[in-house]
């Protein structure tokens, strides 16, 4: 049987008429009288018959009515149960991270996520230069990105794009070099250096183009590296100088040290992509606040030192 006919069986029982009845659901009395026919039929008994100038239950019909009320209760206890249950964060979250992102946040927030084992996260690192990270949100529910500047791109693809963190790019100087000396580095000082780069169009080759833009002299590029720890490892070497992340790039007592560029915008932003339908599964939000949460103490961490 119609649960909609049902409904109107019930709303007869309470409200006493066929026009109160269709006053209340917004439809027509005859409309409401065919439906009722058609439940009759439905359950093969009479249901409805006349009572002076308007109509009453039978036997049948009260009890198909309390049946109807039943059901009622029934639908609105399991939408609730539903709609709690999809409060709840439970099921498996896919996050995808270029290498030094993961690096940085993905310890701590599997550490935050401990406490809600009914949510399980599952990571993979992706070489996110040699893709739009755009790309990889079909086949997870979270991708980290790293840009620059906000790709315009990423919202006009309809994606929802969650600011992370802003991460300063340094200058990486091995131990004893002359510009070490100076608390902050200006394009200036650093554009006739040899540099350890990065292949062409990833993010940190962008600040050269600026040191380049700034001064209006070229730059010297002897080695384009895209692992930073092949890149500190060279530049501790004394075979160059670079731009290499704040937060991740390890420094003191390994013959590297580090400092701000200044003049330039030399930083990089970190969010989290998603597809819009993904970020409204309780678990999938879970994790967001989770990196947003880690995100902020790694940057608060470094800020104190």
């Amino acid at each position: 049987m119609d649960v909609y006919r049902l409904t109107l069986l019930r709303e007869l029982a309470e409200r006493g008429t066929v026009g109160a009845v269709a006053d209340a659901m917004k439809v027509t009395p005859s409309a409401v009288s065919q439906q009722l026919k058609v439940l009759e039929k439905e359950a093969g008994y009479t249901l409805v018959e006349p009572a002076g100038r308007g109509v009453a239950l039978t036997v049948a019909g009260r009890a198909l009515a309390q049946t109807a009320t039943e059901i009622a209760v029934a639908i609105e206890r399991a939408e609730g149960q539903w709609r709690e249950f999809m409060r709840q964060p439970a099921g498996q979250v896919t996050l995808a991270t270029f290498p030094t992102g993961g690096e940085m946040l993905l310890s701590g927030v599997l550490t935050r996520l401990a406490d809600v084992p009914e949510v399980e996260l599952l990571c993979s690192d992706e070489d996110g230069i040699t893709t739009d990270f755009a790309d990889l949100t079909p086949d997870h529910d979270i991708v980290l990105a790293d840009s620059p500047t906000t790709a315009a791109t990423w919202l006009e693809r309809g994606l929802q794009v969650v600011p992370l963190m802003s991460e300063p790019l340094d200058v990486a100087l091995p131990e004893g070099h002359p510009l070490a000396r100076k608390a902050s580095l200006s394009p200036k000082d650093v554009v006739a250096e040899t540099w350890i780069g990065v292949p062409h169009d990833y993010p940190f080759d962008r600040v050269l183009s600026q040191v380049v833009a700034a001064t209006g002299e070229p730059v010297r590029v002897a080695q384009r590296i895209s692992d930073n720890g092949i890149v500190e490892s060279l530049v501790a070497g004394g075979h160059g100088i670079a731009i290499l992340p704040r937060f991740t790039t390890r420094e003191h007592g390994n013959g590297l040290v580090t400092r701000p560029l200044v003049g330039i915008r030399a930083k990089r932003e970190i969010s989290a992509l998603l597809r819009p339908d993904r970020f409204e599964r309780p678990s999938v939000r879970l994790v967001v606040q989770a990196l947003r949460d880690e995100a902020r103490a790694v940057a608060d961490a470094h800020e104190a030192v």
